[in-house]
């Protein structure tokens, strides 16, 4: 059985960075193999571990639908399921201690019911092939709204240092519970922290009835290796935020 770590947390708050060294972190302390699934339409996590991105599972189920729209042969004569899971194999990139599936966007329109739940089958039977999942959500609640995050271990929910960030949080924190999913923990780590506002941040999470894992401080390099184009997992060892991310993990108490 995996352990399945997912992020949420609102746009620009460094969410798909934490997920970067998150998956880091597994591969180092806890040496995976990792299977990181990049969930959000505006896919970047594949930059963070430095990787190329050939195909996306959302470009995947176009063509797949398209190809029973039209009524042409499928491969081999395969159903629609099987041809979603060998599409999903496809799309898998796979990179030294991890592997990536990028999950994309629908090009057309459409209703799209069926096959997002062909590919939610496919992704949790692959996802038992690896013992450790992080999962980096799109930015905002929709995502859980719409209960695709799911049998979830461990919920990170990211906020940068303001109050409305941190507000944002207590509302998926919240939205959680209204929605009765299956996460077991659920957790806030607020990113981005300068100056000497950790009292003031800690009490702020209090209020929106989050508990707080940790504060991770704001990071140049990460400024410069976003700007350079390099990825996060080649971060030096002395990074405050790596540090700061991998002693959060480390009290976290992931098995």
């Amino acid at each position: 059985m995996s352990f399945l770590i997912a992020l949420a947390g609102k746009g620009g708050t460094g969410k798909t960075s934490i997920a970067g060294l998150t998956v880091r972190y597994l591969m180092e302390r806890r040496r995976g193999p990792v299977l990181a699934v990049d969930a959000d339409s505006n896919a970047c996590l594949n930059e963070a571990l430095g990787v190329k991105v050939h195909a996306t599972v959302g470009q995947l189920r176009e063509s797949s639908l398209e190809t029973i729209r039209s009524g042409s042969d499928r491969p081999g004569g395969m159903s629609m399921e099987e041809l979603f899971e060998y599409q999903i194999n496809q799309a898998l990139i796979e990179a030294k201690g991890f592997d990536l599936l990028v999950m994309g966007r629908p090009e057309g329109p459409g209703c799209y019911c069926a096959a997002n739940n062909i590919i939610r089958k496919y992704t949790d039977i692959l996802s038992e092939r690896y013992p450790y999942v992080v999962i980096d959500n799109e930015a905002g609640m929709e995502h859980l709204s719409r209960r695709t995050t799911h049998r979830v271990n461990l919920l990170l929910i990211v906020s940068d240092p303001t109050l409305k960030g941190i507000q944002t949080a207590g509302r998926i924190k919240a939205l959680v519970d209204e929605l009765k999913l299956d996460i077991d923990r659920s957790v806030l780590i607020i990113n981005r922290v300068s100056g000497e506002e950790d009292d003031t941040l800690m009490k702020l999470a209090e209020d929106a009835g989050l508990h707080c894992a940790g504060l991770v401080p704001q990071d140049e390099r990460i400024a410069e290796y976003d700007l350079r184009g390099r990825p996060l997992v080649e971060l030096p060892g002395d990074s405050p935020a790596l540090r700061s991310v991998f002693a959060i993990l480390d009290g976290l108490d992931i098995p």
